[in-house]
């Protein structure tokens, strides 16, 4: 049997991005070239240097995350709470059929839940500590949104969660892979962000690297000669990936197949390592 018959199969896609909500939307709009750019609104940027950002449009929580876990949990993990149920609703996987540790989910974070921290500390410094909710001990942590993909569809395998930075996404279907290899028949990965609020953008304006062109059209030109850095934004993917045997079985064929995973990282200009 060759390696790419007994590869993982990426047999669903969900979508909350900047360019669409749905894997059908996201591409509508990367075929057109339809930018995600645009002013910030979900707050004031008013006397920020950095005004403009990648925000999901037309995004409610309430369409797709239970009531109880939007006041739990932050808007970072609502949106891969949404993009995991459509990932599997497309993947047409029966979960009842699938033993619970055999499901397991990873998935990549940079920021965390921000916004929820932010909301809570406010709390705390306007008021006093009985303001603060318990959930502000889990809803900021990395691990919130795996957590929680994990407890809302009974996923009791090998869970985890990447906190790497700009490709976080691809190192968790990485790890994925690696999981379909050791016996996990299906894992939900991926990743999502959403750290724009006051605290989060402060976070990232330290960096130095933030593009500050007010021109929305030109705030965020990567492959540019007058590129001047990068954006802020929220959103991400969630992909169901099943075992080659597992979705074999259900006669899943998929959108394709991961036969492999490599990361490297560059070293720092001027650091002097090769």
């Amino acid at each position: 049997m060759t390696a790419s018959a007994t590869a993982p199969v990426v047999t669903g896609l969900g979508i909350t991005a900047p360019t669409g909500i749905g894997a059908e939307a996201h591409w509508a709009s990367v075929l057109a070239g339809k930018p995600g750019i645009g002013r910030i609104t979900r707050f004031g940027p008013e006397g920020y240097p950095v005004r403009h950002a990648g925000q999901v449009p037309g995004f409610d929580a309430q369409d797709s995350v239970p009531s109880r876990l939007i006041s739990q949990t932050d808007h970072w993990t609502h949106l891969a709470l949404a993009a995991g149920e459509a990932a599997l609703a497309d993947s047409g996987v029966d979960l009842d059929a699938v033993p619970e540790y055999e499901m397991a989910v990873v998935t990549s974070s940079s920021s965390g839940g921000t916004e929820f921290g932010q909301n809570e500390m406010t709390a705390l410094y306007r008021n006093d500590p009985s303001w603060v909710g318990a959930y502000q001990s889990i809803a900021w942590f990395y691990a919130a949104t795996t957590g929680q993909l994990s407890i809302r569809h009974k996923m009791r395998g090998p869970c985890g969660v990447l906190a790497c930075e700009q490709a976080g996404g691809l190192d968790a279907i990485g790890q994925a892979r690696r999981l379909t290899r050791k016996g996990a028949r299906l894992v939900l990965t991926g990743g999502t962000d959403a750290s724009l609020c006051p605290y989060g953008l402060t976070a990232q304006l330290s960096t130095g690297l933030l593009s500050t062109v007010d021109d929305p059209g030109r705030a965020y030109v990567p492959f540019d000669a007058e590129a001047s850095g990068h954006l802020p934004g929220e959103g991400g993917a969630i992909l169901v990936l099943e075992s080659a045997e597992a979705a074999a079985e259900r006669g899943a064929t998929g959108y394709g197949r991961v036969l492999g995973y490599a990361a490297g990282f560059d070293p720092a200009p001027g650091s002097g390592r090769p």
